[in-house]
């Protein structure tokens, strides 16, 4: 029959309950699973569970960067057994987020919890079909979004950023953050970037659980996990510190010798204790890059190698990725530059002066600044020929260490030119 009449004494609690007979009870319950499964959205994941995930990355993959793969699977696993709080994904692309966040609402589902899995265009999407929907109305599938036990969303900051957009993304983290219904995020966009009423909500820490993965990207070939790809330090690799002799420098007045010895044990420290700014000006080939390039081999000695690049070339690859044929982003060389660990900026200045160059340059510094990541400059630039919103920030002594060499440019003898075409 399907349901069954429990044979107790009058009086007791469970007198006259009905209750589904054993024999359904695995028909019901996969049912009940089934309504819960259409509702999530989850049909094109199904294979992402904690199972198919990959936790120590590739074959050929940093430390560094399988810890951090490691830290986040910890995370999402934690996360999926207990679903208290919100749990904030951040990372470049195909490192793993998407597959972390899919991983958790099927274990969720799995477990007969209501749950939505959305990229935030088809959340909007999903919205805007609604209004021409005869099946339900807006008012139905906004509340169902904002009240469903677990929310997971993906790629915030892909959306169309309209006036209707941002406040119906406001609305539906509004309600869930005052509400601390259980939220799964996604992102490859830092916080700055985000909406800022949403930002804000995402930096409570006291709901909020952030991790960042920094593993590569699992779609595009394996590079060398040793040294960053945009990084052209190893062209730099003769110029280290002992490299850098000051007995070539017979010209030098007393002054200049003193001076130059004095940006050498600067960028010797530097190199130990990389904290704050510190930019070395004075003409071309006193020994500004040769120093510069000397911290970064030094750093890359340590098993940290920084991003060493010439700042036209830099500019050069933000540019290359418009192309249709690039193999990678704008968002993530961008990225990968504004967050190095340790930014080694060559030739500042020399750059093109159009509006697009000056704001990329003045957003990774200003990134930079706020976040107080280590950073070495060098520009053959007076300060006041630079961008005065980057000069601003350099002027901050809190931060920034300005040492000005006073050396001229320096000339190889004959022979060593001869090896070398590139001056110190």
């Amino acid at each position: 029959m399907g349901f069954v009449r429990r044979d107790l004494p009058v009086g007791h609690p469970d007198f006259g309950r009905v209750e589904i007979c054993t024999c359904r009870a695995q028909e019901v319950a996969q049912s009940a699973y089934q309504r819960v499964y259409r509702l999530s959205n989850l049909a094109a994941f199904q294979e992402m569970t904690f199972e198919t995930f990959k936790v120590k990355g590739r074959v050929g993959m940093g430390e560094d960067q399988a810890r951090s793969l490691k830290m986040a699977f910890d995370h999402a696993q934690t996360f999926a057994k207990t679903l208290s709080g919100w749990l904030l994904l951040l990372g470049s692309y195909g490192v793993g987020k998407t597959h972390l966040a899919a991983a958790i609402a099927n274990f969720a589902v799995r477990m007969g919890v209501p749950t939505i899995f959305l990229t935030v265009p088809d959340l909007l999407d999903w919205l805007r079909y609604s209004y021409d929907s005869a099946d339900e109305t807006f008012e139905s599938r906004f509340e169902e979004i904002r009240n469903i036990n677990l929310l997971v969303i993906d790629d915030l900051g892909t959306q169309n950023a309209t006036a209707w957009a941002q406040e119906k993304l406001y609305q539906i983290f509004n309600h869930r953050y005052v509400n601390r219904l259980p939220t799964v995020i996604t992102s490859n966009q830092p916080l700055e970037e985000i909406e800022g009423r949403i930002q804000s909500r995402l930096r409570d820490p006291e709901l909020v659980s952030q991790v960042k993965i920094n593993a590569q990207d699992y779609r595009q070939p394996l590079v060398d996990s040793t040294q960053p790809r945009l990084s052209a330090l190893p062209l730099y690799a003769r110029m280290t510190f002992g490299s850098f002799n000051m007995r070539e420098r017979e010209k030098l007045t007393p002054e200049e010798r003193a001076n130059l010895e004095k940006a050498f044990r600067l960028a010797q420290e530097f190199a130990e204790h990389p904290r704050g700014w510190l930019v070395f000006s004075g003409t071309y080939g006193c020994g500004k890059t040769h120093l510069a390039a000397a911290i970064g081999n030094y750093q890359a000695g340590l098993g940290q190698p920084p991003i060493f690049v010439v700042v036209p070339d830099l500019l050069d690859h933000l540019r290359s990725t418009f192309s249709p044929n690039s193999s990678v982003s704008y968002d993530e060389i961008f990225e990968e530059v504004r967050t190095a660990r340790l930014l080694i900026l060559d030739d500042l200045g020399t750059q093109s002066a159009s509006p697009w160059a000056r704001e990329k340059l003045y957003q990774i510094f200003n990134h930079r600044y706020t976040a107080e990541l280590p950073t070495v400059i060098t520009t053959a630039s007076r300060l006041d020929e630079i961008d005065p919103r980057i000069r601003s920030r350099m002027l901050d002594a809190r931060l920034c260490t300005i040492f000005s060499i006073l050396a001229p440019a320096f000339v190889a003898p004959p022979e060593r030119a001869r090896r070398s075409r590139k001056a110190v």
